[in-house]
């Protein structure tokens, strides 16, 4: 049982930890069932729980209703890091069935939880769900999560906290582009920096459910698992399943929920210690169209504005001179590249860049030798091939000779060429996912072989760094990021919207990991035009890109980037060390957000326009997250811009900058130097020590 998950109640003694858990206790009627006994990380029928119970499994129909307990004292300890662990064991003797509880808090603040189940009996034991849960106090009446599609992710939706089961399943097979991301419950209207929030995320890139439950009892949850196909988890004699990681945060705010994850991942060791490489990725440059002329004309570009890693996209390998054909045949294409990426991959070093590669080890065309040879290493359920989408089908991984194919050629590549990073991408559902030839559903086995791969591939190549793309951002989540560095947040580089969806990823991700690129002047997939500015300020908060053909540039356009770029560079170990912040503006038209060093010393803030309405604008703009006893002094940003002067539709502070105590800053602000919808302003904050 779980007491208390919320704010801090302080420095409680053995005996206040005793009251607590009485007073916790609510009064029985005649029924066990009329009230909740506490909300049980573990939920059982067999214990009067009547909601969704946490292990769902039989063996032909019998053992469907374990009732654990303990075995011995649940071990408790703090690790080097300081995160403290409780881990507890109990077993059922009568279900032959035992469990292992691990719960660690982490010193930021984020907890996690996961259970083991082994099967001790020995008649095989048919697993259908293994699911954690949290409880969540009264108060939490309010539910926010998120859903979407490509080119549209991390949309937010609210709902009250209503009777009964609010689920978000996810049947794709990976994470997804309307992933529910976050779950939250929190007081009704909670924002980003106002009222309690209590939400939980899986770690976990395949199928899926995460829910809030509520009892008529009173009793509100919140809970999340693996989603298991009929048949696809058998436990036989003395076999075990651990459940991913159920990770969850409590904070004021939906920025300090946010601080919390990021503070965990920023611990892990595999987390980037050296500064992001500014990246040019040719797609949007390119397409398919590869030569080595153009390629290299364009790796100049990228070096002369500062990039420091070059990207070569789809279209390099076999005879994918369209997304038609070829997936799943990972040798360079003689047509294209008859000397090999020798050429190119020279270039971009001699320039001082680094060089990455597109590729999409999980998926396979119908048109290629792969297909052709291995039918039986593609995906198909009952006998026959799945339906192809994106003309593509999915290659199993959990087949050992398809596993073992993928991983030869791409561990090939690496030995030949000088690749420091993998945009590994991930186009296609896993709809009708089953083993062939039987046809037992296969999604949980091909994730946990995705992830083995992709630690394989770092263990051959130290130092090499992978990208999480699925269509845009169709796998971000803390599962797949236990071995990338870098989540691709969507497809749609459109700045507008963008500014929602980086928004609704920063909330679980920092922005160093996650990929914000400055695009054309003309969205590939909006169609919207946008200034130079607009679009790199957008980009300036994440893991800066390009995703842009250099070459149509004029000498302005190229002048201008670069200044943005050295921008970034310049702030980068702030923007990529310090607090997510987000302003509860009353007016939706502009949004306010930025990031504050950790030490309250220095801040960046991006002031956006994002529509216009029938009023002139906000009058003022406050700064969340500056601390209120020290002064700060606030200038306006206009690199590869004119500088202001003084005058008519200026105003006065913008144009030299102005000190002022932190306090009027966050709740007083500044008036906004005045601009058009689908524009925006960076505003840099540093502290006047001694002031």
């Amino acid at each position: 049982m779980v007491l208390h998950w919320g704010a801090d109640l302080g420095d409680l003694s053995p005996a206040d930890l005793e009251a607590l858990a009485r007073a916790s206790r609510a009064a029985r009627g005649d029924s066990p069932f009329d009230v909740a006994d506490r909300v049980p990380v573990l939920p059982e029928h067999a214990r009067a729980w009547i909601g969704r119970p946490g292990v769902e499994g039989s063996r032909h129909g019998r053992d469907w209703s374990p009732a654990f307990r303990t075995t011995e004292e649940p071990r408790t300890g703090t690790r080097a890091d300081g995160t403290q662990h409780v881990l507890t064991r109990a077993a059922d003797p009568v279900a032959g069935l035992s469990v292992e509880h691990e719960l660690e808090l982490h010193t930021g603040g984020l907890l996690r939880q996961r259970l083991t189940l082994t099967n001790d009996a020995s008649a095989p034991y048919a697993v259908g769900a293994v699911r954690l849960t949290l409880p969540v106090p009264e108060r939490a009446g309010e539910l926010l999560d998120f859903t979407g599609r490509h080119t549209m992710e991390r949309v937010p939706q609210r709902a009250p906290f209503g009777a009964g089961v609010h689920s978000r399943e996810v049947r794709t097979g990976r994470t997804g582009l309307d992933a529910v991301h976050l779950l939250c419950a929190g007081e009704p209207g909670f924002s980003f920096r106002h009222g309690q929030v209590w939400a939980v995320h899986l770690g976990w890139s395949g199928n899926q459910t995460t829910y809030a439950e509520r009892l008529h009892n009173g009793a509100r949850l919140l809970g999340s698992g693996e989603l298991l196909e009929h048949g696809e988890v058998e436990l036989a004699a003395g076999a075990a399943l651990t459940t991913p990681w159920m990770y969850a945060a409590h904070g004021t705010g939906l920025d300090e929920v946010a601080a919390r994850f990021h503070a965990f991942q920023r611990s892990r060791p595999h987390h980037p210690s050296r500064p992001r490489p500014v990246t040019l990725n040719s797609w949007e440059a390119t397409y398919f169209d590869h030569s080595l002329d153009r390629l290299t004309a364009l790796a100049d570009r990228a070096a002369q504005v500062g990039a420091e890693r070059f990207v070569l996209d789809d279209g390099w390998f076999g005879g994918r001179r369209d997304d038609t054909s070829s997936l799943g045949d990972w040798v360079v294409s003689e047509e294209v590249w008859p000397g090999g990426l020798g050429p190119l991959v020279d270039h971009v070093r001699s320039l001082g860049m680094e060089f990455g590669l597109w590729v999409e080890p999980e998926m396979v065309s119908a048109d290629s030798d792969l297909a052709r040879a291995h039918p039986e290493w593609l995906f198909s359920a009952g006998g026959r091939r799945g339906l192809e989408s994106r003309q593509q089908h999915v290659l199993d991984l959990a087949h050992p000779g398809a596993y073992a194919h993928v991983r030869d050629q791409l561990r090939d590549l690496l030995r030949e060429y000088d690749i420091a990073y993998l945009k590994w991408d991930h186009n296609r559902y896993l709809n009708d996912a089953g083993h062939t030839p039987d046809g037992v559903p296969g999604v949980r086995e091909h994730t946990l072989a995705a992830y083995r791969l992709m630690d394989e591939l770092l263990g051959v190549s130290p130092g090499l760094e992978i990208e999480s793309c699925a269509g845009g951002g169709g796998r971000v989540d803390l599962g797949v990021l236990g071995r990338t560095v870098r989540v691709w947040a969507s497809d749609c580089i459109d700045p507008l919207e963008r500014q929602q969806i980086q928004r609704g990823t920063f909330l679980l991700v920092p922005p160093e990991l996650v990929g914000t690129h400055v695009a054309s002047g003309r969205s590939h997939t909006t169609g919207r035009r946008h200034d130079l500015a607009f679009r790199a300020a957008t980009a300036l908060w994440g893991h800066l890109g390009i995703e842009w053909d250099l070459s149509a540039c004029t000498s302005q356009e190229l002048d201008e980037l670069a200044a943005w770029v050295a921008l970034h560079k310049e702030h980068r170990s702030l923007l990529h060390t310090g607090r997510v912040v987000n302003g509860d503006h009353h007016d939706d038209a502009t949004w306010v957000s930025g990031v504050v060093a950790q030490d309250d010393s220095e801040a960046l803030f991006h002031v956006v326009s994002v529509r216009r309405t029938v009023t002139t604008g906000p009058d003022r703009v406050r700064l969340p997250g500056l601390d209120p006893a020290r002064r700060y002094r606030l200038t306006l940003l206009r690199p590869g811009g004119p500088r202001l002067e003084a005058g008519r539709g200026v105003v006065p502070w913008a144009v030299d900058g102005i000190a002022l105590p932190g306090a009027v800053l966050v709740e007083q602000g500044l008036p906004v130097q005045p601009m058009h919808p689908e524009h925006s302003q960076v505003w840099h904050v540093r502290e006047e020590r001694g002031a």
